[in-house]
């Protein structure tokens, strides 16, 4: 299989950058603004995934716009009916959600996550 752009290793590495400065003192509340690390189960495999993506709030519910869709395959976990997601240190704790994908007819993908009610 041909290695895609979200594949690479600039893009690895940019994530793990992403994800540190998360956690750091300084600039981390800044980054945290908008972006997450999201934690889900692989439809296929059952295993446990960790990823970094941006979002945005919208009313009652979180959205995950995602950058090239057809090179990635995360989102495609919450097709249909969703299914379960975690938003991890979002708003200073762990957030456990439902969330669904939807590509609209121009071809974008974006994930809307409910989360759960405390």
């Amino acid at each position: 299989m041909a290695r895609g752009f979200s594949d690479n290793v600039v893009v690895r590495a940019a994530n793990k950058l992403a994800v540190a400065s998360m956690d750091l003192p300084l600039v981390g509340r800044f980054v945290r603004r908008g972006l997450v690390k999201i934690r889900y189960v692989g439809r296929r495999s059952g295993a446990t995934f960790e990823i970094p993506v941006g979002y945005r709030r919208s009313g009652e519910s979180i959205v995950i716009p995602v950058g090239m869709p057809d090179a990635k395959q995360w989102w495609r976990n919450f097709l249909g009916a969703g299914g379960p997601i975690t938003l991890v240190g979002f708003d200073g704790q762990d957030q456990p959600g439902h969330a669904v994908a939807h590509r609209d007819d121009r071809g974008r993908v974006a994930v809307t996550v409910r989360l759960d009610a405390p």
